[in-house]
């Protein structure tokens, strides 16, 4: 997106098959991993937390200050769902996701890309949308 910016954000929907059930099914190791990719794309962290479920599963969240690094596992079907969300263009997504496949021994790595608040249609609404003083005394 270099140049002038059309988007507020990029939102990378990753999805990952083939898993080693044993690398996505701790929390320790879930959180290592993520921790770890946060670190390779540059990402600041600023705080996380991660959840172990009975019998295995992992769900964790990192808030990084360009936004956001999830995950939710399913060692049962060796599946691992990662979200990345970032407004910098800085942060080096794309090395993130190739970490993380090779930590988790994925098979398969699906990744989708979204643009986030592009800029055009938020403009667009919100001249739709009105006033915003309006807006605000409608809430007081």
């Amino acid at each position: 997106m270099g140049g002038k910016v059309r988007a507020l954000g990029k939102h990378f929907i990753v999805e990952y098959y083939g898993c080693a059930p044993k690398l996505i099914s701790y929390r320790d190791t879930v959180e290592s991993v993520l921790l770890q990719a946060a670190r390779i794309a540059k990402a600041n962290i600023v705080k996380y937390d991660f959840h172990n479920f009975a019998p295995s599963g992992v769900s964790g969240m990192i808030i990084i200050s360009e936004s956001h690094f999830s995950i939710h596992t399913w060692p049962q079907y060796r599946y691992a769902a990662v979200d990345i969300f970032t407004c910098s263009e800085t942060v080096n997504e794309q090395a993130a996701i190739d970490y993380m496949g090779r930590s988790f021994k994925a098979k398969k790595v699906d990744v989708s890309e979204l643009e986030r608040g592009v800029l055009s249609v938020i403009n667009q609404k919100n001249n739709k949308a009105g006033s915003l003083d309006k807006e605000i005394n409608n809430y007081r």
